[in-house]
């Protein structure tokens, strides 16, 4: 998987996790302590720091696993 499919299935799953929870854009910005715009940019595929993603990640009840690429 290239790069930016791998940004663009990560936004999208941000935005899955951010609507299952009836969040919105707002609610998810404040409890991870970024801006709605950051939040409005990872989810259309731009791509985000480490550290935005584990305030994403700690604000969503996830954490954030690094695995093996695959052969």
């Amino acid at each position: 998987m290239n790069e930016q499919v791998q940004v663009m299935a990560l936004g999208a799953q941000i935005h899955a996790e951010r609507g299952g929870r009836g969040w919105s854009r707002r609610r998810l910005a404040r409890e991870a302590g970024v801006t709605e715009a950051t939040i409005r940019s990872i989810e259309h595929g731009a791509p985000a720091t480490i550290a935005t993603l584990t305030r994403l990640a700690a604000a969503l009840e996830l954490r954030l696993v690094l695995q093996k690429a695959s052969a």
